[in-house]
């Protein structure tokens, strides 16, 4: 018999080979058959079917067993250690060690996600995981859910209402609105009451591709009637800039109340209880099925729930 085409050899089902190597080892049909889980009859036919694609002999029988070939001794040379090899990265698991690995992560979230987010991660990964560098997106190319798919964005953190139910989530926190202003605004003291809230002159927010679009459409609900419309001093594209307007103005901002508890401090700010019977969302965390099982992602993640999730 001629040796085959590399062609040939490259499309022998992986199971021939399994049978060959057994086969080396034992050198006889019956040990073998029991060691594969299949009967002697299909082992035998497995080696006549090995033979005709190799064009060898591979193992002949005698006395003393089943003798290979030359070929097959040569074959076997190389085969054993590749299958042993793949076997050992089937069964392995990914090892990963937070404190000693140097890696990065691509988070997709928004400014108010990275005012939230960002300070207490930063927190503790300097001491948990030094060699982790973080970057976030905002705009990711060709959308965020293929940028997930193609792995340019490892975990996304967020009200993100298009994101498809096929990937993964896990929520977070429940969020509800309220009204953001500096502590001295004549609105401040007292309850804010709908006539009052449309009285006052505000900073509208129009974050393209966040969930804040259904925040938007309730409030632009109220501007159809001429004699109630708001009062919208300025528009932008974004929330960073609310707490600079607001602490140096009489402006008014509906924001999301995570947003809210961290600049009241630092920006010398009140909010309260929002008038309109504005939609509550849900921020979650989502993943693509490509790194469901990638330890490094998942510490990640379970990291951030632990440490963000509420009741």
């Amino acid at each position: 018999m001629k040796p085959p085409s590399v062609a040939t050899v490259a499309s022998l089902d992986m199971n021939l080979l399994r049978v060959l190597d057994t086969l080396m080892q034992e050198r006889k049909v019956a040990p073998a058959a029991a060691r594969l889980g299949l009967s002697q009859p299909a082992v035998s036919n497995a080696l006549g079917r090995l033979r005709v694609a190799l064009g060898d002999e591979l193992l002949t029988r005698s006395a003393q067993g089943m003798q290979p070939t030359a070929y097959a001794l040569a074959v076997h040379a190389t085969l054993a250690p590749a299958l042993a090899a793949i076997d050992g990265a089937l069964k392995t698991k990914q090892t990963f060690s937070p404190a000693s690995s140097v890696w990065s992560a691509r988070l997709a979230m928004t400014d108010i996600g990275e005012i939230v987010f960002l300070p207490p991660l930063l927190q503790h990964l300097r001491s948990a995981a030094p060699g982790l560098t973080l970057s976030t997106v905002r705009d990711a190319p060709g959308g965020l859910n293929a940028a997930m798919a193609e792995g340019a964005v490892d975990l996304a953190l967020g009200w993100l209402p298009d994101v498809p139910q096929g990937f993964y989530q896990r929520r977070l926190f429940t969020q509800r609105y309220v009204c953001l202003m500096r502590a001295g605004h004549p609105l401040a003291k007292g309850k804010l009451t709908l006539a009052r809230f449309q009285s006052a002159e505000h900073v509208a927010i129009h974050a393209e591709g966040t969930g804040h679009a259904k925040a938007n459409a309730k409030l632009q609900s109220l501007d159809k009637p001429a004699s109630v419309q708001r009062k919208v001093a300025v528009q932008v594209p974004s929330f960073l800039s609310v707490p600079y307007l607001l602490a140096s103005s009489d402006l008014i901002a509906t924001v999301p109340e995570r947003l809210a508890l961290e600049a009241c401090g630092p920006f010398g700010l009140v909010a309260l209880a929002h008038p309109v019977a504005m939609p509550e969302f849900q921020v979650k965390l989502f993943w693509h099925r490509r790194v469901h099982q990638d330890a490094a992602n998942q510490w990640l993640r379970e990291w951030l729930a632990g440490a963000f999730t509420t009741s």
